[in-house]
């Protein structure tokens, strides 16, 4: 038996292909989306209206079923279809819940 042979017998072996992805997938917890207070939607217009593209900012929103949080550098603000964008990832502005950043500053400062 030749050495490729060989090491075909010690190649890894999953009887079970895509079965630990499904898994996961079924241990994902759904939650539904909460709604804003007025207080809470204040503060983020408020964030949001200090964030500039080239920033780097921390962002948690609500993406099918999760909160899901993204941070890196604001490429794109897109006022007339309500999206931000960080490097290539667009979130709509109505899902933000949660902005974070090293010069947003808090209405309470």
């Amino acid at each position: 038996m030749d050495r490729e042979e060989r090491a075909k017998q010690f190649m890894a072996f999953s009887p079970l292909r895509g079965y630990y992805d499904l898994i996961a997938q079924k241990q994902k917890i759904v939650v539904e989306k909460k709604a804003l207070t007025t207080d809470s939607a204040e503060e983020l217009s408020f964030k949001f209206n200090q964030i500039k593209v080239g920033e780097i900012v921390e962002v948690v929103y609500f993406c099918i079923d999760e909160y899901v949080k993204c941070s890196g550098m604001v490429s794109k603000i897109d006022l007339p279809n309500r999206t931000l964008t960080i490097v290539k990832t667009k979130i709509s502005l109505d899902s933000i819940v949660e902005i974070f950043g090293e010069g947003i500053k808090e209405i309470d400062e």
